[in-house]
């Protein structure tokens, strides 16, 4: 077994290990979500953490870790007779972005529970990860049918097993500890509020720390044995700390003067429910305890909303997390109470006051500066050159462009589906045959049962009961009688924007319309669950902006730094879409694709440009690509070209008011043309 890196040994990140240290002080807390970037000791830091948490008392011989002192009465291992346990060190138990449902909640045997009756049962993940921690590395990239049943499982602190009538229940209380890259994809906002405490973390950019980071890493993994052993005594240390900090917390006093201060800290936030609240009364009360404290202190609160309220201040996935701290000062001091003994906080050090801070190491880690969060950056996007003026230019652009423009205020859109049944990753935007969803019929199962279908089964076993020797009331079933029920429901897709910035497009009251199209198209993209990716054309090339990526908020990013202007490389654009669509298809055969294409229609620039862009567009159609045209074309005089270029696509085209959802053309629109596997 390899030796972990030591928690007292992570230089910096001091945010971090302070809100997995209050987590682990009290579980109540709810949790941690680290987002950052790749490369910052996310995982090293919440896998150095199980070494630091108190052994746990379990029952001899239980599967479910119960408590000898409160054994869970519904375990399906009791029940359990007092007396024997066993101390054993907490788990961390690490869920596969990848895991399969049953590799989570656990399998019933369905063949033993029909023919005998008997709840045969092998626990999943939430089994071990009860009374420990669950880690997810790249939660944000978790498939919505496991997040749903973590949903379940931290809510109620139990996990249910079912299949056709068959339940089996056990306890699953664990600390959720999630990281993310936000490059990435952003975290469906029911899971993002289930994280308590939410931390922001990046690379320091001084030298003095980086070079303390390289020099520790090298060591450890020269020596990880002898490097573990140099920091023993700083790791029992605050393994000491942990269990003195526990033992105090029920001692702790939150007084009224901290509870005015936190409700309106929320209520000036403008914060949905009150899970906020709650979670920043239980940080708060954890940092007193963890500080060696019996009363909460204003500096506790202002350390509680820092940690708890940044990501719960999104209201979509286009807004950055952060908090207003100037804001949160004036609120903390306009509601100070009598009882505060110091109502002014001490806005250095990240767990304030005497003892709030975690275990120091050589360095200053980032202290939540916005700045280190989000460093600023000469880099254009790719295929880009600076201008004058440090606009980004597209390679190949021509005179006349113009500066970015902003994105109009985005609408509900229309739903823009592929054709067809699909077998693609889970999402909410086309149809598929899924894991969950309508039961639409039943074949033999391959590898293991997952989805009984009972009447089928029945069905399938009713003709040999005699044969079977049946004497009795029951029904003997055989393994060749199961039948697996087959199920349709939705998946996300690949949607590739291909988007004309060229000089017709430059007015800038209607790029601004067609940016704000294109971002509710986005906002839309996001809540189905699909990839995107961006392709810009103008001048004399077409641009990739984007490659194809779960972070919406990226191409919403570059989508508002697009400028416009020089000539329109219709085919190009199409021909750049093509060649994008036919690298993803190898990495993801499985993920369909689905193009939209945003232009007037008007083709120009080199010989033949309208010959060359029908030809470009035929190949979609040959593929069966599904695509579709926003006509951005206005003015009193329309050419309808963009309803010609729709055409040589195979697919549909619509006019900037008609993506609309509330507009008169209906809610639902599937996109013509024979849809194709494509990434």
């Amino acid at each position: 077994m390899s030796t972990p890196f030591p928690f007292t040994a992570v230089v910096g990140q001091d945010d971090l290990r302070l809100a997995l240290l209050l987590n682990a002080v009290s579980p109540a807390v709810g949790g941690v979500l680290v987002r950052g970037e790749k490369g910052t000791a996310k995982s090293t830091a919440v896998r150095a953490l199980a070494a630091l948490m108190p052994a746990l008392d379990v029952v001899v011989g239980c599967r479910f870790s119960c408590d000898p002192d409160s054994p869970d009465p519904a375990c399906p291992d009791g029940p359990h007779e007092p007396g024997a346990f066993e101390t054993r060190p907490a788990r961390m138990v690490e869920l596969p972005v990848g895991a399969s449902e049953d590799r989570l909640v656990g399998a019933l045997d369905i063949e033993r529970a029909l023919a005998e009756g008997v709840k045969a049962f092998e626990p999943g993940l939430l089994a071990d990860a009860h009374r420990g921690i669950l880690y997810v590395d790249e939660v944000n990239l978790l498939h919505d049918h496991l997040v749903d049943l973590l949903l379940d499982a931290a809510a109620m602190g139990a996990s249910y097993v079912e299949r056709e009538g068959v339940s089996v229940r056990h306890a699953a209380r664990f600390l959720l500890v999630g990281t993310m890259n936000p490059e990435e994809g952003e975290l469906r906002p029911q899971l993002l509020d289930r994280f308590g405490l939410t931390v922001e973390v990046a690379a320091s950019r001084e030298p003095d720390q980086r070079v303390e980071v390289v020099r520790r890493r090298l060591a450890h993994d020269d020596d990880p044995a002898g490097f573990a052993e140099r920091w023993a005594d700083e790791e029992s240390a605050v393994r000491g700390r942990i269990v003195a900090a526990r033992k105090l917390l029920p001692s702790v006093r939150l007084g009224d003067g901290a509870l005015r201060q936190i409700a309106a800290t929320c209520a000036a936030f403008e914060v949905d429910g009150m899970r906020a609240d709650i979670v920043m009364a239980r940080t708060a009360t954890a940092l007193a305890a963890w500080a060696g404290r019996t009363d909460v202190l204003a500096e506790d609160v202002r350390q509680a909303a820092l940690l708890a309220l940044p990501h719960r201040r999104r209201r979509n996935p286009f807004d950055a997390p952060g908090l207003d701290e100037d804001k949160l000062d004036d609120t903390l001091e306009e509601f100070a109470g009598p009882d505060d003994e110091d109502p002014d906080p001490d806005p250095d050090g990240p767990g304030g006051g005497d003892g709030g801070e975690p275990p120091q190491s050589d360095g200053d880690g980032p202290q939540g500066d916005d700045t280190a969060a989000r460093p600023e950056t000469d880099e254009s996007p790719a295929g880009t050159e600076s201008g004058e003026g440090g606009e980004p230019q597209p390679a190949g652009s021509g005179a006349g462009e113009q500066s970015p423009v902003r994105a109009a205020e985005p609408f509900r859109t229309k739903v823009l589906s592929v054709p067809g049944l699909g077998e693609g990753a889970a999402g909410r935007r086309s149809r598929a045959r899924t894991e969950h969803g309508r039961t639409t019929g039943a074949r033999r199962p391959r590898g293991t049962l997952t989805k009984l279908h009972l009447a089928a089964t029945v069905m399938a076993a009713a003709p040999h009961q005699r044969q079977r020797g049946r004497t009795g009331r029951g029904l003997v079933v055989r393994r060749d009688d199961l039948r697996q029920a087959t199920r349709e429901g939705r998946e996300g897709n690949l949607v590739l924007f291909v988007v004309d910035a060229s000089g017709s497009m430059a007015a800038r009251q209607r790029m601004s319309a067609v940016k704000g199209a294109v971002l509710s198209l986005l906002l839309d993209a996001y809540q189905r669950r699909d990839k995107v990716g961006l392709v810009s054309f103008r001048g004399t090339a077409a641009d990739l902006a984007l490659p194809p990526t779960s972070s919406v908020d990226a191409a919403a990013a570059r989508l508002e730094s697009l400028p416009t202007g020089g000539r329109t490389p219709l085919a190009a654009g199409l021909l750049k879409a093509h060649d994008v669509l036919r690298v993803e298809r190898l990495r993801d055969p499985a993920r369909r694709a689905l193009v939209v294409v945003v232009t007037d229609g008007r083709a120009t620039g080199g010989p033949e440009p309208v010959a060359l862009a029908g030809r470009a567009a035929r190949l979609f159609a040959a593929e069966g690509i599904a695509s579709v045209v926003v006509d951005c074309e206005s003015g009193p005089v329309r050419l309808g070209l963009a309803g010609q270029l729709a055409g040589e696509l195979g697919g549909t085209a619509v006019t900037l008011d008609e993506l609309r959802a509330d507009s008169i053309a209906g809610l639902v629109r599937d996109v013509q043309g024979t849809s194709r596997r494509v990434a």
